[in-house]
């Protein structure tokens, strides 16, 4: 007996989603971002978008302008921004950049099997 293949081979993004669950996990975020600069206004939109459509009442996002609150970017060993951290559910990730691909930051966030 053949087993099916568990990589997103040959599926599409909502196909992968559909058969990674909808899951109970909460995810714990938090968004670095440098001001009100188009970069950092452009990551908190995507991952606003990302997080109401993949984990509707299943996240906690907290957005840190590290401009005031340096030391909590320190804490977390931000070095550039935006930068996602996800710290819930284990294991700590770290995304840079305006998380403008939907797929890489969901395959991030375990949301998604990588697709081939």
């Amino acid at each position: 007996m053949a087993s099916e293949p568990t990589s997103g081979e040959g599926k599409s993004l909502e196909a992968r989603l559909e058969a990674a669950g909808a899951g109970d996990e909460t995810y714990v975020l938090r968004l670095y971002v440098t001001g009100q600069t188009p970069r950092s206004l452009r990551a908190i939109e995507n991952i606003k978008r990302i997080c109401e459509e993949h984990l509707s009442g299943r996240y906690s996002l907290e957005v840190i302008d590290i401009y005031q609150r340096p030391s909590l970017a320190a804490g977390e060993r931000v070095i550039a921004a935006p930068t996602l951290v996800k710290s819930l559910p284990a294991p700590i990730r770290r995304f840079v950049g305006d998380l403008s691909d939907t797929e890489k930051v969901l395959f991030g966030l375990d949301l998604i099997p990588k697709s081939d």
